[in-house]
């Protein structure tokens, strides 16, 4: 990752995805008010109190420390911002003391400018082992013998090599901590969360203003994208479906164009200072008939049941089930059947558009204040259409709110 890139991470070095075309000039305003003048960034005191925590947990599941490589959560803990490759860059966390950071001696002037919190630095040439950079780290600390954490999505190899370096440490999973840090949003994560969703939602709006007959996917995409940058947010990501190509999630390579009385489905997201949003409307594209009517309605319900059931202390699955059982008094389903509900009703977000855990039947986690979540229960009919309406919400003491308010009426799609 360049230091533009590294920049771009945080979600205000702004540019469109590399696949999007140029939006019409007819559609091009250029005095658009930027949403993130004035959002406050997450800062030394945040992380600290990050740190804090995750200690806190070690001490408690008597881990020694954590390791983590590059990504959102060496991001979260010590604001490094780096992009993985064959090359390990780990962040060591010890349940006392300063963060250790484990990176290529060349790469080291590099990524120290994210670098957010005190750290002692291990380079390791390139005729070195990093996990042996790594294990002499924790030696020094007297912390080698001990239980070593390790984030999930550390590859495979990675731990491995951590593995060997530790002969008298026992690598384990370090889920709960890193779940148990990441998963509960503070105010300042939830304010980057909700500009991110303000941006998304300005940005649907003027696009759907726009849409004309004759448009192709990357046409509206590159709308979305257009104004998304405009008002500050980093593109994440832009998916557009019509026609029958929306009964697919996440799409179909078949030629799509805007004609009358398309479905449109658009799921679109940004970046804000390191955090997502994740956004659907469904639309169609002139007169309605009264199917699309029918499931378009079925779907704005689907989301309530969703958010009505969302309670602090509920299972995670029980949200999935409460829609599962609504469509199927409807005749959609059973279950994950088409035509119906075929993925699960919402996933977790944050720094990641996807995160732990999932309102999908099967998950037993409780709900608990500052999670958030994805509320997305669409209905997908093979060779004709679907419908998706997505909007996420956070969890309080008193129940969700909504970061994006769903459109309530066909007739008005994007609220």
């Amino acid at each position: 990752m360049t230091a533009v890139q590294t920049l771009g991470r945080r979600g205000f070095l702004a540019g469109a995805a590399a696949s999007a075309v140029a939006a019409p000039a007819w559609a091009r305003q250029d005095s658009v008010k930027k949403l993130t003048d004035g959002v406050t960034l997450i800062g030394p005191a945040e992380r600290a109190s990050r740190l804090a925590r995750a200690q806190a947990l070690m001490v408690k599941l008597g881990l020694s420390a954590i390791i983590t490589e590059a990504g959102s959560s060496m991001d979260y803990f010590t604001g490094a911002q780096w992009s993985r490759s064959e090359r390990p860059v780990l962040a060591i966390i010890p349940r006392e003391g300063q963060v250790g950071m484990v990176m290529p001696k060349f790469e080291e002037p590099s990524i120290r400018e994210s670098l957010g919190v005190p750290a002692e630095i291990r380079p390791w040439e390139e005729d070195e082992s990093p996990y042996a950079i790594a294990a002499g780290l924790l030696a020094d600390r007297k912390l080698a013998s001990g239980k070593i954490g390790v984030e999930e999505t550390v590859r495979a190899f990675i731990v491995d090599g951590l593995a060997t370096a530790l002969p008298w440490a026992k690598v384990v999973s370090g889920a709960a901590v890193f779940r148990g840090c990441r998963m509960i949003k503070t105010p300042a994560e939830i304010a980057l969360m909700q500009t991110a969703a303000d941006i998304t939602v300005a940005a649907l709006r003027h696009t759907h203003a726009n849409v004309r007959a004759g448009m192709g996917p990357r046409d509206i995409a590159a709308l979305m994208a257009e104004r998304t940058v405009a008002l500050g947010g980093r593109v994440s990501f832009n998916l557009i479906l019509i026609g029958e190509a929306s009964a697919y999630p996440h799409g179909s390579r078949q030629p799509q164009v805007v004609s009358e009385g398309q479905v449109v489905l658009m799921d679109c997201g940004c970046n804000v200072g390191g955090y997502e949003s994740d956004i659907s409307r469904t639309f169609v594209f002139g007169e309605p008939t009264a199917r699309q009517r029918k499931v378009w309605t079925d779907v704005q319900r689907g989301q309530q049941v969703a958010f009505e059931a969302a309670k602090v202390g509920v299972e995670a699955g029980s949200v999935d089930r409460a829609v599962r059982a609504y469509y199927e008094s409807l005749g959609w389903g059973p279950r994950y059947k088409l035509p119906g509900l075929s993925h699960r009703t919402g996933h977790g977000i944050g720094m990641d558009g996807h995160e732990p855990v999932n309102f999908v039947m099967s998950e037993t986690t409780r709900l608990a204040p500052g999670m958030c979540f994805s509320d997305e229960p669409g209905i997908y009919i093979p060779g004709e259409f679907g419908v998706r309406l997505e909007d996420c919400i956070h969890l309080t003491p008193d129940g969700p709110r909504w970061f994006s308010q769903p459109p309530s009426s066909l007739d008005k799609p994007m609220g």
